[in-house]
């Protein structure tokens, strides 16, 4: 009589929660490095490109029902390389050309690799949707091991997050089936945004012009008596 394998729920238990802590883990790592660079830029900087910044931790019930869909295998594994996106991170900017600032910022740290990249908003999705999102890799050391865990970062302006937002309300009130007069004055108002932000692109060039200029005009010429008298110059 064949018996039927025992299963260790101890090792199940512990498997899983180590999968979830990863991912918690990263999302902390992420975190750290962009309060990093803010507090660099509030104090050292006249200027911060990072609004706002928001994480998520997908559920485990969100994750299992992304596989079924998906038709992934049920394995911690498979799961592990097909979803990744279940470590969220949302980086908020005033302008466009902060997007690109930020993310060419997070791309040069070493123990970052960025894995995948899509502009949506050099190519807009149909709806007319516009976000950065980069998928990347960063190490995450446990007591026993190393584990390299994907986290899905995305980066957009305030307006472009005030659509995605409202776009998002309105998809999950009309259970998906938006009807299409609110889908074509979803996509005008996308468009208006578009429009906002490349004039407060170009408002935000003028302005640094013109301080770039006033700083110029205010620089004093010191006297080189000076400098060699109290700073050892000559």
């Amino acid at each position: 009589m064949n018996s039927e394998p025992s299963i260790d729920i101890k090792e199940i238990k512990t498997n899983l929660t180590r999968f979830m802590m990863s991912y918690k883990f990263a999302l902390n790592e992420m975190n750290t490095k962009i309060d990093i660079l803010m507090q660099e830029f509030q104090y050292i900087h006249d200027y911060n490109p990072i609004e706002h910044v928001k994480s998520r931790l997908k559920t485990p019930e969100n994750i299992l029902k992304k596989v079924q869909r998906r038709g992934y295998e049920m394995s911690l594994p498979s799961i592990k390389e097909n979803v990744r996106d279940i470590a969220g991170v949302r980086i908020t900017c005033s302008f466009v050309s902060d997007i690109y600032k930020v993310s060419e910022m997070l791309q040069r740290q070493k123990d970052i690799t960025v894995v995948e990249s899509k502009d949506y908003i050099k190519t807009p999705k149909p709806n007319g949707y516009k976000s950065l999102h980069l998928i990347i890799q960063i190490p995450i050391f446990m007591s026993d091991r190393v584990e390299d865990v994907y986290v899905e970062v995305q980066i957009r302006t305030i307006a472009m997050d005030f659509w995605a937002s409202l776009e998002h309300k309105i998809y999950y009130k009309y259970d998906k089936e938006v009807p299409s007069h609110l889908i074509d004055e979803l996509k005008e108002a996308a468009d208006s945004v578009s429009e906002l932000d490349n004039k407060m692109e170009k408002i935000h060039r003028q302005v640094n012009q013109y301080k770039e200029e006033a700083e110029h005009d205010e620089e004093l010429s010191i006297p080189q008596a000076f400098l060699t008298q109290y700073l050892n110059l000559d």
